[in-house]
């Protein structure tokens, strides 16, 4: 049953944060959903995991989300058709299974993100083979023709990042994504080098005696022989990625912390947690500099006043760095219940999205876990701040209104053409464009606005805007009630977008 809210109390809720009226026409709005570790999907048929991952698009969509950030290699497989690597034993229980009756995962991600106007990011995990010691391996796996280019590490089993075969296959894989599937970004989160286990090194001597040398580095310096590992291989990526779809985006999500004053007193984070660049050996910073990715999202999954790491700490930490690309934030669902430090009478919602809108070099947020937004936990009670779930505040309030994802103008700045007709056809609107064969600037999306007859043409305002979609028509959703002027525009794979149309009333 639908929890109504008081109207009393949601006008309370907004005139506390007064930002929070106002919505960013362009803003990233994403959600990760994972399937690593998931127990669920291999029990279900075809039919019930498409109607789960559908109804949970739907629920995302109806609470401002833009984009999915989708998990499709989580251990050196894939949740998708493959040459290169095994089916995910997360979709049938066996790795090497594929699906019966016959589907593809991903292609069905993106044409349901596609259909409902969100982009679809395929998240892969660069390193990770499998997540404990009792995984069996698929008899065709590549761990069984080039063991030489893995690690065991606890209970788990790694690619050396060390040895070029790694980086040349994981390549590869994206390679082959890339080419075959409609994909809007290749995205990797905080596993790099693997968490450091108490007591035990991670074993990859061999591969620094063979290449550490010949690359420059002494032999005090694996550390830093490690960083350069990681680096070769967003750079390859990159440089792949942009040579097959110039237009697909590279983006990581590293562990919040890049470094702390400890370990750099000039430009690290007055925090004291574990370090990206020291412990997992990650220099992200130094990648968005260079260029080889365009989207950053530290996962920043604390609390307002943690005393190790504090959220507002760190997010003004990035902010102010101002590193190239966009900056998105990782942000822990459940962390926003929490009681805000000076007012306890209210969770730390409002203060964590003011931060959001208001820091100037932040471009949006990316949900975790994604799936708890189909049905999350209900937040604290009181007497300004009524019970609802962070889904509900984020569907009434701070994602009210559709967003268009900020535009990529490092990639391609220039806006595409203008649509050229648009008409009132039936119980539809719609419309047309002139073909060009510069796939750079062919549409994307089309973005629909509607406003009162009387009202000022206003595409900036995002109140306005009623529906992003891939057809060249728009049919209400609802019984319309009178006339609305309607504007159409078109954007492209960067999110350049077109002048407005001619004014249409219908």
């Amino acid at each position: 049953m639908k929890r109504v809210f008081s109207l009393v109390a949601v006008l309370l809720l907004m005139a506390s944060s007064s930002f929070a009226q106002e919505s960013p026409k362009r803003e990233f709005r994403g959600a990760w959903l994972h399937i690593v570790g998931n127990q669920q999907i291999k029990t279900m048929s075809r039919e019930q995991i498409q109607e789960w991952f559908t109804t949970t698009l739907d629920s995302l969509k109806a609470c401002g989300c833009n984009a999915i950030i989708f998990q499709v290699r989580p251990q050196a497989d894939a949740f998708y058709e493959s040459k290169l690597e095994p089916w995910t034993r997360f979709l049938t229980g066996e790795q090497g299974k594929a699906p019966d009756p016959y589907w593809d995962p991903l292609q069905f991600m993106i044409d349901e993100c596609h259909a409902r106007g969100m982009e679809l990011h395929a998240w892969l995990n660069p390193y990770r083979v499998t997540s404990n010691g009792k995984e069996q391996l698929y008899p065709g796996h590549l761990y069984f023709k080039k063991p030489h280019i893995f690690k065991r590490y606890g209970q788990q089993l790694y690619f050396d990042p060390g040895e070029p075969e790694s980086r040349e296959h994981t390549v590869k894989v994206i390679a082959d994504i890339v080419n075959r599937y409609d994909v809007d970004a290749i995205h990797f989160d905080d596993y790099f080098y693997p968490y450091p286990i108490k007591n035990e090194e991670f074993h990859d001597d061999a591969s620094f005696s063979k290449y550490a040398a010949e690359q420059g580095f002494e032999y005090w310096q694996k550390g830093d022989w490690r960083r350069h590992n990681v680096e070769m291989l967003m750079q390859q990526i990159n440089d792949t990625i942009k040579a097959i779809k110039p237009w697909i985006r590279f983006g990581i999500s590293p562990f919040g912390i890049h470094r702390n004053k400890a370990e750099d007193p000039e430009g690290g984070s007055d925090t004291n947690g574990l370090s990206n660049y020291d412990e997992l050996f990650a220099d992200v910073p130094a990648w968005a500099e260079k260029g080889y990715i365009d989207y950053i999202v530290p996962q920043l999954y604390w609390k307002i006043g943690t005393k190790a790491a504090d959220y507002e700490v760190l997010i003004k930490w990035w902010n102010d760095k101002n590193y190239k690309g966009q900056l998105y934030i990782g942000q822990s669902i459940g962390t926003f219940s929490a009681p805000d430090l000076d007012n306890p009478a209210i969770s730390q919602t409002g203060r964590k999205m003011q931060l959001v809108r208001e820091l100037p070099n932040v471009d949006g947020n990316v949900w975790w876990p994604g799936w708890s937004l189909v049905s999350a936990p209900r937040a604290r009670r009181n007497a300004v701040e009524p019970v609802f779930s962070l889904k509900d505040s984020l569907r009434t309030i701070y994602q009210k209104n559709i967003a268009l994802i900020p535009a990529y103008s490092d990639l391609d700045s220039i806006a595409p053409a203008p649509v050229k007709s648009v008409k009132a056809s039936g119980k539809s609107i719609v419309w047309s464009v002139n073909p060009t064969e510069d796939v750079m600037q062919q549409p994307h999306f089309y973005v629909v606005y509607r406003m009162p007859v009387n009202a000022k043409a206003d595409i900036d305002n995002s109140a306005y805007i009623v529906e992003i979609t891939r057809k060249n028509s728009y049919v209400p959703s609802e019984k319309r009630s009178g006339k609305y002027k309607y504007i159409i525009t078109v954007v492209d794979k960067c999110w350049n977008e077109s002048p407005a149309s001619k004014e249409t009333v219908w």
